[in-house]
């Protein structure tokens, strides 16, 4: 994921401590709750779009400061600790570098997801138009933000395959790609509402409405400057973040989580 775009000061954070960063905010925020139990290590990986070794050893150094704990037998897993160290937690926030990086991030897939959402409501095939549908259901039926991110990235790169634009695709791919390495966990009910955004898109892509399609996807993503972590930690107000992924204000976009997934 380092594309020459990257600020430097990014690039110098390791992948541990991005995924300790981003699990970091996500307790911080309150998205993830104490005592909740994360998924496990190879779904943590997933859902942030890391390697196993890199989750496992996040979570690992997490434990050992407390942040998260680990039980063990059939009820065992990763828990977030009943009470995080208020201390541990501060030094796991985003520099204000990565949050104008990460914005912009978020402009430049702006304009790749309305050109390639343009160019989908022209060329999508059926079969794609189906793959999108049954893509929505998974998300729909995931359990947790892991699983659903899986999906909403999925999704999104096939937005981009079917508008047909060639080379442009694989920028827009690596733009995502980019941008999910950013994305925090979120909880499910509020990425279950995100999904909507994906619904109507669909329909749109099937009616050929390029008009309605490009404009569901420049607000699902539009949002995101508010939503993901840059957003809520710069005060963002309570309602917004309350209303975080409700279908009237459109979405988070990719964690999600997700952001964050999407």
């Amino acid at each position: 994921m380092g594309s020459p775009g990257r600020l430097a000061g990014i690039d110098r954070r390791s992948a541990i401590d991005a995924v300790r960063l981003r699990i970091g905010m996500a307790i911080s925020l309150g998205l993830l709750k104490p005592g909740e139990r994360l998924p496990d290590q190879e779904n943590v990986a997933r859902g942030l779009s890391v390697s196993p070794i890199t989750a496992r050893r996040a979570l690992a150094s997490l434990a050992d400061q407390g942040v998260v704990v680990r039980r063990r037998g059939r009820a065992g897993g990763t828990f977030v600790a009943d009470v995080p160290p208020r201390n541990v937690l501060a030094e796991l926030t985003a520099s204000p570098a990565e949050s104008q990086a990460v914005n912009r991030l978020v402009d430049r897939r702006l304009l790749f997801e309305c050109a390639v959402t343009h160019y989908a409501a022209i060329n999508a095939t059926a079969e794609q138009l189906d793959e999108l549908d049954r893509l929505t259901h998974s998300m729909a039926a995931s359990a947790d933000w892991s699983g659903y991110h899986q999906a909403d990235e999925q999704f999104h790169q096939l937005v981009g395959t079917a508008s047909g634009l060639g080379a442009a695709v694989e920028a827009y791919h690596e733009t995502l790609a980019e941008l999910y390495a950013y994305f925090i966990p979120y909880p499910i009910e509020l990425l279950h509402k995100s999904n909507c955004d994906h619904v109507e898109l669909v329909a749109a892509l099937r009616a050929g409405d390029v008009r309605e399609a490009v404009e569901v996807s420049r607000k699902h993503v539009d949002i995101l400057h508010r939503t993901m972590f840059m957003g809520l930690t710069d005060g963002g107000d309570t309602a917004d973040r309350g209303r975080l992924a409700a279908p009237s204000q459109r979405s988070l976009g990719a964690a999600g989580l997700g952001v964050l997934p999407d």
